[in-house]
């Protein structure tokens, strides 16, 4: 069994001064961490269906970074903070995984990090062997 242990970074300042990576391959198995809907300079949009677009954009590209696709994900996770969102987030989720149909949980939370943000994901995937 390959125990090879690599990450792949999206750049977030919380990366080193908390201690994570965005994304932990090990073997076929891809973790990628909870991930918000922050812009390359630290903006974040207003509707909830483009900050879910964002935080997939990102999850997805650390993905790539170590060898998957969204064929690959076997689970996906969304924190959300108000039920009001549900349709809007849902139906990203479906754009991108319509065919693929992961396992996929989606809970509501009292708040995430930023008041800002709607929405927060996670993915797991298997990915061919390296």
């Amino acid at each position: 069994m390959d125990t090879t242990r690599s990450r792949a970074s999206s750049g977030s300042p919380y990366e080193g001064t908390v201690g994570f990576a965005r994304a932990v391959r090990v073997g076929q198995h891809v973790a990628v961490s909870g991930t918000a809907p922050i812009g390359p300079g630290g903006q974040v949009p207003k509707d909830p269906g483009e900050q879910t677009r964002r935080c997939w954009e990102i999850a997805l590209g650390a993905l790539a970074e170590l060898g998957g696709g969204p064929e690959h994900v076997i689970r996906t996770r969304h924190y959300i903070t108000d039920v009001d969102v549900v349709d809007a987030v849902s139906a990203v989720h479906g754009e991108i995984f319509g065919d693929i149909r992961p396992a996929s949980t989606m809970v509501v939370v009292a708040g995430l990090l930023d008041e800002r943000w709607k929405v927060e994901v996670e993915v797991d995937a298997v990915v061919p062997e390296a």
